[in-house]
C-alpha cells in the first residue's frame, strides 16, 4: 500500500491505493481532519469504493449462465491494490483490472479507475468502468462510502450535526433486514429541509433511499457551521449510515446499485440496479464532496 496526495491552498487530500480510497482531507485553514480515521475497534474503513456489487448479495451468491458464484458484501474492490496511473498536482486516477483470482467468482474482463480531482475547497470522485471484451457483456454496481468525522471538533458533540436536503420536505426510506432491501418504507419528515442527528438515527441500520431523491445533502454543525456537501446529481441510490452507539461519523453514500431483496432471484442479470455494459462500452458517473 501507497499514500499519495494532493494538494491546494486550502486542502490536503491523502489517497490510499489499497482499495484507491480517500483517507484524508485536511483545512489548512482550521486544521479540521474531515474524513473518519478507521479506528479498527469501531469501524475499520475511511471512504471505501464499492464495486462490482452495492450492499449485501442474498446468501452472498449470485448466479450468471448456470454458474453460481460468490461475493461479499459491497464487493471486492475494497480489498485490493490499485495502480496510480497518473499523478499531477491536482488529479489521481487509479486503476484495478480483472484478473485470474477475480475471475473465479467475477466472471468478466473489467477495467475499473477511480478519479480524484481537487479545485479550490472542493474534491470531485469519478468512477470510469470500461469493458474491454468485444462480444461479452459486463454486469456491474458501483458506489461510494465516504465517512465524515462527526463531530469534526472536539468542542462538539455528535448530537449538535444535522443533515440538509435542498428543496426537501419529505424523504421516503426502505427499510433492510438482514441488510437486505425490504418494501417496507417510512416517510421521514423534514423540519426546514432539516433532519437532526441522534444517536438513535441509525439503530436499525442505514437510511436507503430509492428513486433518485437525493442529488445533494450537507452534513452540518449547528454550532461552527463546519461540514461537508455532497452532490450526486441522478445517481439512483444513496445511504446514509453511522455504525450503532459509536456517535462518531457518519457516511453520506451515493450509488449506482443496492443491496438484493429478501426475494431477489439470485439472477446477476436481473438484479435491481445492475449495470449491463456491452463489449468496449464505458460508463461513467462522478460525485463532489465540498468540505467547508
Amino acid at each position: 500500500m501507497s499514500n499519495f496526495i494532493i494538494e491546494n491552498n486550502r486542502l490536503i487530500v491523502k489517497v490510499n491505493s489499497f482499495g484507491a480510497e480517500l483517507s484524508s482531507v485536511i483545512s489548512k485553514e482550521t486544521h479540521i481532519e474531515y474524513i473518519w480515521q478507521a479506528d479498527k475497534l469501531v469501524w475499520a474503513r475511511f471512504a471505501p469504493n464499492l464495486f462490482p456489487v452495492v450492499g449485501k448479495l442474498k446468501n452472498e451468491h449470485y448466479s450468471y449462465q448456470s454458474n453460481t458464484y460468490r461475493l461479499s458484501q459491497h464487493g471486492f474492490a475494497r480489498d485490493q491494490e490499485f495502480n496510480c496511473i497518473k499523478q499531477t498536482e491536482n488529479t489521481l486516477v487509479f486503476e484495478l483490472t480483472d484478473n485470474n483470482e477475480l475471475l473465479k467468482n467475477y466472471p468478466f474482463l473489467f477495467r475499473f479507475q477511480v478519479i480524484y480531482t481537487l479545485s479550490e475547497n472542493e474534491l470531485s470522485v469519478q468512477y470510469s468502468v470500461f469493458n474491454p471484451a468485444i462480444d461479452d457483456d459486463l454486469y456491474f454496481s458501483v458506489g461510494a462510502h465516504p465517512a465524515f468525522n462527526c463531530p469534526l471538533q472536539t468542542t462538539d458533540r455528535f448530537e449538535d450535526y444535522e443533515l440538509i436536503f435542498p428543496d426537501k420536505n419529505t424523504l421516503i426510506i426502505n427499510a433492510l433486514s438482514d441488510s437486505l432491501i425490504t418494501e417496507n418504507t417510512k416517510e421521514i419528515r423534514l423540519d426546514n429541509e432539516r433532519l437532526a442527528i441522534n444517536k438513535s438515527l441509525f439503530v436499525k441500520d442505514a437510511l436507503v433511499f430509492l428513486d433518485n431523491q437525493i442529488n445533494e445533502v450537507s452534513l452540518v454543525s449547528k454550532k461552527t457551521q463546519h461540514g461537508v456537501t455532497l452532490r450526486s446529481e441522478n445517481w439512483p441510490f444513496f445511504g446514509i449510515w453511522s455504525k450503532p452507539r459509536t456517535e462518531q461519523f457518519v457516511c453520506l453514500e451515493p450509488w449506482y446499485g443496492i443491496a438484493d431483496s429478501d426475494t431477489a432471484s439470485g439472477d446477476l442479470t436481473k438484479k435491481n440496479g445492475i449495470i449491463k455494459l456491452q463489449g468496449s462500452e464505458q460508463f461513467n458517473c462522478s460525485f463532489s464532496i465540498n468540505f467547508f
